[in-house]
């Protein structure tokens, strides 16, 4: 069998792994443990979210879940832009890589969602 060259499970996972790990720098203070809890919360859904929608049992239902993958993950996005405008993390530039994967991966469910729409008809 032919192995994929673009996995996108493993890539939300490979990214649920870097906000864990981004989670781990805050500091331990009460703003970091609010912002840890919700950064760990929105940040690693999107990989099981997105394994529940190759289960879905229609196409509504896969439309709903990769609506949440794309929720959860324009949430991160927020939390991350925080972290950074907050200096909660140094550099700020520790976060940009995570951020423009954070935006790729919103682009890529943007276009699935919009190809999804496009056939309902």
């Amino acid at each position: 069998m032919k192995e994929r060259a673009f996995d996108l499970e493993a890539r939300l996972i490979a990214f649920a792994v870097r906000v864990i790990r981004a989670t781990e720098s805050l500091p331990k203070t009460p703003t970091g443990s609010h912002i840890r809890d919700q950064l760990l919360r929105s940040g690693t859904s999107p990989a099981p979210n997105y394994g529940e929608a190759q289960s879905a049992e229609s196409r509504t239902d896969f439309t709903h879940k990769l609506k949440i993958v794309l929720k959860e993950l324009r949430e991160t996005r927020v939390w991350l832009l925080m972290i950074q405008q907050a200096g909660l993390i140094k550099p700020i530039t520790a976060l940009d890589a995570l951020l423009q994967e954070n935006n790729e991966l919103i682009a890529i469910f943007v276009a699935s969602l919009k190809t999804t729409a496009g056939r309902r008809n």
